[in-house]
């Protein structure tokens, strides 16, 4: 069977849990972690160790925070108040962990579903996506990760356009795939609201109901968006339930057109955030 799940951030111990909710069976049932494996909860280190683990069994997407993870790791962000990550930059098996990081995905599509992180904006089609998050999976993988560090972090440019090129078409690529909320319809992006999908500022809305939108056809899972709280329509999961907030850590069964939604709760009480 095919898991796909919501955000971790950390949270090892709801993990554990849901994975004896499904019965997980590695042998058997396949996991598709939708990014945000590790920070603000309380077992970054653990969780990080546990997915890597996992082998074949688990595909991992990298989010905002895994992304955090790896320009700490070279220098290039400071930790901030709040961030879990120190557990992992002083673990002796920290060279280990951060390469099996910077190796897993950025988008995939698999048993039916476009995976991502984030969104997608309207002008891009399922192959575009998965092309565009090639590039940058290749960067990240490359001896160039370090350079292409400290040029990712910056919110221009802001819309899309077939003719970008080098840093700047890499830069929108990450946003997309891992900041996305909100954006025009055609592809302008916001990234300062981070509150519900009535919170749309002016002229934007939430990027899966912008018109035109080029894989309105292709379902898609996504993360990212925990004051959305759980999407469930027949071409759209979202499933970034909060868990590191207090809320639930959400998995979809999938098997083509059926799906079963499955959750447990977290004791977490963080202040909610991204």
């Amino acid at each position: 069977m095919n898991y796909l799940i919501g955000d971790l951030q950390g949270c090892c111990d709801a993990f554990e849990r849901l994975l004896a909710r499904i019965d997980f069976s590695p042998s058997r049932d396949r996991l598709w972690l939708l990014g945000d494996l590790v920070n603000r909860g309380p077992c970054s280190l653990t969780t990080l160790r546990r997915l890597q683990g996992l082998g074949d069994a688990a595909t991992c997407l990298l989010g905002n925070h895994d992304l955090h993870l790896l320009a700490a790791a070279h220098g290039v962000r400071h930790v901030h108040r709040g961030d879990t990550l120190d557990d992992i930059l002083a673990a002796p098996d920290r060279p280990a962990l951060l390469d099996w990081l910077r190796h897993q995905r950025m988008a995939v599509f698999e048993a039916g579903w476009l995976m991502v992180h984030a969104g997608v904006v309207p002008p891009w089609s399922r192959d575009d996506t998965l092309a565009l998050a090639a590039e940058v999976e290749a960067v990240l993988r490359s001896d160039d990760l370090p350079g292409f560090l400290h040029e990712m972090y910056g919110n221009q440019p802001a819309r899309w356009s077939p003719a970008l090129a080098g840093t700047a078409r890499l830069r929108f690529t990450v946003n997309v795939l891992t900041r996305l909320r909100f954006c025009t319809a055609d592809g302008e992006m916001d990234f300062k609201t981070k509150d519900g999908a009535g919170a749309a500022p002016d002229g934007f809305m939430p990027w899966f109901e912008a018109p035109g939108r080029r894989t309105a056809d292709t379902p898609i899972a996504f993360g990212h968006w925990s004051t959305l709280g759980l999407l469930d329509r027949p071409t759209l999961l979202g499933l970034d339930t909060g868990c590191v907030w207090g809320g639930r850590l959400t998995a979809a069964r999938v098997d083509g057109a059926r799906r079963e939604i499955i959750q447990v709760d977290c004791e977490q009480a963080q202040k909610p955030g991204s």
